[in-house]
C-alpha cells in the first residue's frame, strides 16, 4: 500500500472520521485548498475515489501513533 506523508495521514484521518474540508483545515491550521490537495494525493495513492471509500479503507491502514 502506498506510503502517506504525515500531513496526508492527518487529513485522511479527519476526513475519514467525517470532517468537512473546512473542519479539517481549521483543525490542522492549513487552508481548505491544502486539504483538497492532500486528499487528492491520498485518493491517488490509495486508488480510491470518494470519502466513503476513504472511510472504509482508512481503518485498514496501520497507525503511525
Amino acid at each position: 500500500m502506498a506510503q502517506l506523508t504525515p500531513q496526508e495521514r492527518a487529513v485522511a484521518r479527519l476526513v475519514a472520521g467525517g470532517a468537512t474540508d473546512q473542519q479539517a483545515a481549521l483543525e490542522l491550521f492549513i487552508s481548505v485548498k491544502a486539504v483538497q490537495y492532500h486528499l487528492a494525493h491520498v485518493y491517488s495513492k490509495l486508488g480510491i475515489r470518494s470519502r466513503s471509500e476513504l472511510a472504509a479503507q482508512f481503518g485498514e491502514l496501520p497507525s503511525s501513533d
